[in-house]
């Protein structure tokens, strides 16, 4: 029996942040229990036999808004139509302010073990001016109340490069992140998507952004301060104290078959990757049709072994990738790891081919070589 991950999406926030394109609705209380009906028919819908679901991710948006019921009877679904491992990882994503003591105990006795807290920054003012809707003494309260009650997995997200941070905003927020010791933090950068509010912000030189070689400056102070502390960089985004790396996203890193839930949720599974429709009225009138995005031929799914695996610090073990493919990626791919190897992005070492530092800062382009 395979193992496979499971994805949903909550897409319901209290207010959209200002750097946000992903797919939610802010202010929107009256479409949840609708929503929640439609999804859990889904996931009746589209049951797949002889598969154990290893991980459960739960995402948004801001999953913690909506009533702790919903989540009980999301989890309760997907139990009645799968089987879930009793190790499994069960993760929710919680924005402080979002979550109480009450609702935190419901997420432990439905299962969830882990949660993942967006905090972004511990600057007050920074966090208003990319629209979120805590303060840091609102997150220290929900790390806290967490604690407390016994959740031993929890990940923290910050962000850098964001609207007129400097580094040394950057430093103190990091210092004092793990000061509280979590088990998992996620450090992105800011990406400017379009159409968003602070897209326009920063046309209309409202905020400014830091430049390229700051940004680069920031990546790297995190990652050495963290090292530093006991955390493993095992991903180009994400640090983990040893035993703790997400399983959830590792998965994926690693090619493995998740099924997604939801509003324009995506999926993976036996070489298709395919999403649900992207508008609420359709998705609501049952439309559980998936959109088919890719059948991979077998060429395309090592392309993709590479480039997912290359997002991982530690890279792709070549007997790995020789057990799954019955091939050597050094052969299959020789022109183009020869190509990146003289360039300095990529090492091959003993067992592993993987990102040299230089590589980790250009890392889109050794990923382009695998598209």
């Amino acid at each position: 029996m395979k193992n496979i991950g499971i994805y949903i999406h909550i897409p319901f926030c209290k207010q959209k942040c200002y750097y946000c394109d992903f797919l939610s609705f802010s202010n929107s209380e009256e479409k949840v229990d609708k929503y929640i009906q439609t999804l859990l028919k889904e996931i009746e819908y589209s049951k797949i036999k002889n598969v154990q679901v290893s991980t459960i991710y739960i995402g948004g948006g801001t999953p913690s808004i909506i009533d702790e019921k919903y989540i009980k009877e999301i989890i309760n679904k997907i139990k009645e139509n799968y089987i879930v491992s009793n190790q499994a990882e069960m993760t929710i994503e919680v924005n402080p302010g979002t979550v109480n003591e009450n609702k935190i105990k419901k997420y432990l006795q439905i299962g969830i073990n882990r949660i993942s807290i967006g905090l972004q920054s511990t600057n007050d003012r920074i966090l208003k001016e990319i629209g979120r809707i805590h303060n840091y003494e609102k997150f220290l309260e929900t790390y806290k109340i967490a604690r407390d009650l016994g959740i031993k997995n929890i990940n923290v997200d910050l962000m850098l490069a964001l609207p007129n941070q400097s580094i040394e905003d950057l430093q103190e927020s990091i210092e004092k992140v793990i000061l509280l010791n979590p088990e998992h933090i996620s450090v992105y950068s800011l990406i400017l998507e379009e159409n968003t509010k602070l897209e326009s912000l920063v046309l209309e030189n409202k905020v400014y952004l830091p430049e390229e070689n700051l940004e680069r400056q920031m990546y790297w102070l995190v990652k050495r301060k963290l090292q530093e502390n006991g955390y493993k960089h095992y991903e180009i985004s994400n640090f983990a104290k040893l035993g703790y790396e997400s399983k959830h996203n590792m998965n994926c890193w690693k090619q493995m078959e998740y099924l997604g839930f939801g509003l324009g949720a995506h999926s993976y599974y036996e070489g298709k990757r395919f999403s649900n429709v992207s508008n609420l009225q359709e998705y609501e009138k049952n439309s559980f049709k998936k959109i088919v995005h890719e059948v991979q031929d077998e060429n395309e799914k090592q392309k993709e072994y590479m480039l997912l695996g290359l997002r991982k610090i530690d890279g792709i073990k070549i007997s790995e990738f020789k057990n799954k493919f019955a091939l050597n990626p050094l052969y299959v791919f020789r022109n183009e790891i020869n190509k990146l190897v003289e360039a300095n992005l990529l090492a091959v070492d003993a067992d592993y081919i993987k990102l040299t530092n230089k590589g980790i800062d250009f890392a889109n382009i050794v990923w382009q070589e695998f598209v």
